[in-house]
């Protein structure tokens, strides 16, 4: 099983991700607007795909939403101990924090998620599902944690930024779609189709450009604590309350993989947005996803026990 998860998940997943780093390093991609892309358009039009074709219940939402709920406490009240114990800084315990809860649930989970599961829609949508909160944990917590360490107050950009978010209007609307029998017509569904089919390659190769932009430092102790929590605590919480929640099947594999993505590009960019500790969040998202090449295979496997 190790071996044809390897195959047919780990390499095709990294294959692209290094086509995107030697596109980048040949051509100069033009990172900005790649991204614009994945945000705007890619990652939207899938995460209003898969909550539309879902036959997730509201009961299982509220238990995905649940166990995302408890996941991310678990890891902050553990990063919050680390970084007092390491009596690191108030600037240094925010990027710390955010390089564990802020993981690549969108332009590496999903791909993850689609290849694992072949496009099964419960799974999809339970992996869109924890994108969009992760993308709301992003624009809340994550930019408060650096804007009270770095600018004392002065929050009128998050509420912005938060009500520029396109995921999680979208998710809201394949909610609505799905839950009231609304037929789309071709002209909507067809380039909704067209841009959920290239979210898989066209987020992988933009994850390749973006990480390859970081030099890899192997000095920094902060980097491993990180990592070890992201790649192996971070599992095994979810384990732990997919186990607590009594999740079998489906639902539980896709959370236990969802739990094992590495340190997500957002905290990067959050980290040079404010420059706020921006090579330690770098050397995160670079060291965490080489390693998940790692993990991830292992996750997998074993969620499949489930």
């Amino acid at each position: 099983m190790i071996a044809d998860i390897m195959l047919e998940v780990v390499l095709p997943v990294f294959l692209l991700i290094a086509v995107g780093s030697w596109m980048q390093k040949v051509f100069k991609l033009d990172l900005y607007t790649l991204a614009k892309i994945n945000f705007y358009c890619i990652t939207p039009a899938a995460v209003f795909m898969s909550m539309y074709h879902s036959n997730m219940s509201g009961e299982l939402l509220g238990t995905v939403t649940l166990f995302y709920a408890i996941y991310v406490l678990i890891l902050y009240i553990i990063g919050s101990v680390v970084s007092r114990s390491f009596r690191m800084n108030k600037g240094m315990k925010a990027a710390f924090n955010n390089s564990i809860m802020l993981d690549n649930a969108g332009n590496y989970g999903l791909p993850i998620n689609a290849l694992v599961f072949r496009g099964d829609p419960l799974a999809s949508s339970i992996q869109a599902l924890v994108m969009s909160l992760q993308s709301l944990l992003t624009f809340t917590y994550g930019v408060l944690s650096i804007q009270g360490a770095k600018l004392k107050g002065n929050y009128r950009a998050v509420i912005i930024g938060f009500l520029k978010m396109p995921v999680p209007y979208a998710l809201l609307l394949g909610i609505l779609f799905q839950a009231w029998k609304l037929p789309l017509p071709t002209f909507l569904s067809m380039p909704l189709t067209y841009a959920q089919q290239s979210m898989v390659a066209v987020a992988l190769l933009t994850l390749g450009a973006q990480i390859v932009k970081y030099p890899i430092r192997l000095y920094r102790l902060d980097v491993y604590i990180s990592t070890f929590l992201r790649l192996l605590i971070g599992p095994a919480i979810g384990i732990s309350i997919v186990l607590l929640l009594g999740l079998e099947g489906i639902a539980a594999q896709a959370l236990i993989i969802a739990s094992g993505m590495p340190t997500g590009v957002n905290s990067s960019i959050l980290a040079e947005e404010y420059d706020n500790e921006p090579d330690f969040a770098a050397q995160t998202v670079l060291i965490s996803t080489l390693l998940n090449i790692i993990t991830i295979t292992a996750l997998i496997s074993y969620a499949k026990t489930f």
